[in-house]
């Protein structure tokens, strides 16, 4: 087996030193991930039959819950492989699921451009699964920009999602939507007391919504969609990070999706309406794909979504300027009297 001991590995967050996740420190290893792709990727491979590793770089990582790996590769065309590694899990229902939607019409050949990345396999060694990395770029600053086309594209993408009817055993309901929401908004009010009577307000308010939304048929579900999730690439849309796929509200996608735009709106341009217009293509597309009625429901997650923003801020440096300007927003928009 040909060595690998100059292939650069890049590891900014000491991933490989984490006890909850061993496999990382092998996944890092050039001549052991070389071994790996040899033996279990050759078809992937040039006319050599082998892969020659170029660079291995920890892409993303919490510390003891997950970590993506970048590999670049040549075979003989350069080509990136993302691994992901999550703790306690081998790999296979991450790479089972994805390759779901592969086979449901989320191929590289959808003819109506709407995608996920190539699931290419798994390395039970690493206790990782992998897939081709996508090219384009995040929906996030296209958005930013005004693009109500693709806010609307994005809609699509999304009831796509819902009517695929790939299965999952997960289901999320409002009343785990809540209980989010009732585990993390304390902490704001225990961290900053002169808030703790408007967090309960809020909250409180948060539970008359959610509780008389009406539940709908479930359906399978992204549940972490927003504009980092969507990549672009032309006229084709690809889908990422399907980690929280489970059945539910079809609405919370749309829901969650605007929630984080008007945040985005309020902390990179200074004001929540500032995107208001990509927010109506993307709920108008939506609602004549799926219908009226889920209107309202939409309208209720995305409050929901950003009341839980409240919270994500906290957890940001660059965003906790941000806290107080969500809490009233959301104080605003709920009818919270202060």
């Amino acid at each position: 087996m040909k060595r690998t001991v100059n292939i650069p590995v890049v590891d900014p967050f000491c991933a490989a030193d984490d006890p909850e996740m061993p496999s990382i420190a092998l996944a890092l290893d050039p001549d052991e991930a070389q071994r790996q792709f040899d033996h279990r990727f050759g078809h992937l491979a040039g006319e050599d039959g082998s892969f020659q590793l170029r660079e291995i770089r920890v892409a993303r990582y919490k510390p003891g819950r997950r970590c993506v790996i970048k590999y670049d590769l040549e075979q003989p065309e350069t080509m990136t492989l993302l691994g992901k590694v999550r703790v306690r899990r081998f790999g296979k229902s991450g790479y089972r699921l994805l390759s779901a939607f592969w086979n449901s019409g989320f191929d590289a050949d959808a003819p109506d451009g709407i995608a996920v990345p190539e699931p290419i396999g798994t390395i039970s060694k690493f206790r990782m699964w992998l897939q081709r990395k996508v090219p384009g770029q995040a929906a996030t600053d296209l958005l930013a920009a005004g693009d109500v086309d693709l806010a609307r594209r994005i809609a699509e993408a999304a009831h796509k999602v819902h009517r695929a009817g790939v299965p999952t055993e997960r289901r999320h309901t409002m009343a785990d939507e809540l209980r989010i929401l009732h585990e993390r908004l304390p902490a704001v009010g225990r961290a900053e007391p002169q808030w703790a009577d408007r967090i309960e307000r809020v909250l409180e308010a948060c539970d008359r919504l959610g509780t008389a939304t009406p539940e709908a048929v479930p359906r399978g579900i992204h549940r972490d969609l927003y504009a980092d999730q969507v990549i672009v690439d032309g006229p084709r849309l690809h889908l990422i990070d399907f980690d929280l796929y489970c059945e539910g509200d079809p609405a919370l996608d749309i829901g969650n999706f605007l929630g984080h735009l008007t945040e985005q709106s309020l902390r990179t341009l200074g004001d929540p309406e500032a995107l208001a217009h990509v927010e109506g293509a993307l709920e108008e597309r939506f609602v004549e794909l799926s219908g009226e009625n889920t209107r309202s429901t939409i309208h209720t997650y995305k409050l929901l979504t950003l009341a839980r923003h409240v919270h994500l801020s906290t957890l940001f440096p660059e965003r906790r300027p941000y806290t107080e300007s969500l809490l009233e927003l959301c104080e605003k928009r709920l009818g919270v009297i202060c």
